[in-house]
């Protein structure tokens, strides 16, 4: 054999080891990657289950003649600022989880406020389409709590393929940066303060 094809032979194998482990690496990032982008399509796609499910609750609401016009059209402004809020999957910075956050939480305080009032509405308490409403939008926040959970559940993997070493020096090389995990509303730590006086 030939002294000078020993040192190329290992040059063949030291850069098909790096290949194959780049390889691997790119592979699982990406779908690490899309998984955790899909499951967080679940959680727009349960967000806009409720901005829908409002949308004929205000209709219901609206049929109560008297009802508070100020509480309903907070609701519809809330919807509004809600839904034009939205988040490119491949694009969630820190920044555009918490405006995505604030109005869904704008929304989320809206609609309390909204079922707080209705207390005071037997019709409406009674109204069978509104129980119906108000049954399938309790149902809906759960979902939301759900799909939350599986996003971040979906993102822990990536974040650790990425960040483990010998892995992060080749993340940086093709652009696999951390993905954000979707964090408790501001203040949710606290018990909120619920008053029936309607005075």
């Amino acid at each position: 054999m030939k002294k000078w094809l020993i040192p190329v032979i290992i040059i063949a194998v030291i850069v098909f080891g790096f290949y194959s482990w780049a390889k691997g690496f790119n592979n699982t990032a990406v779908n690490l990657k899309e998984t955790a982008t899909k499951t967080w399509g679940d959680v727009e796609s349960s967000y806009q289950r409720r901005n829908d499910l409002i949308g004929n609750l205000v209709k219901t609401v609206q049929g109560a003649a008297d009802f508070e016009k100020s509480t309903l059209e907070a609701v519809i402004k809330a919807r509004s600022e809600a839904t034009k809020t939205t988040i490119d999957a491949n694009n969630l910075t820190p920044e555009n989880m918490a405006q995505f956050q604030q109005a869904q939480q704008g929304l989320t305080g809206a609609l309390s406020r909204l079922l707080l009032v209705v207390e005071r509405y037997p019709e409406l308490k009674a109204n069978q389409n509104f129980l119906e409403l108000q049954s399938q939008l309790e149902g809906t926040e759960n979902r939301i709590n759900v799909a939350r959970d599986r996003f971040n559940e979906a993102v822990e993997p990536y974040n650790k393929h990425i960040k483990i070493f010998p892995n992060s020096l080749l993340a940086g090389i093709f652009n696999f940066d951390q993905m954000n995990y979707y964090k408790a509303d501001a203040g949710s730590e606290k018990a909120p303060d619920v008053d029936f006086n309607f005075k």
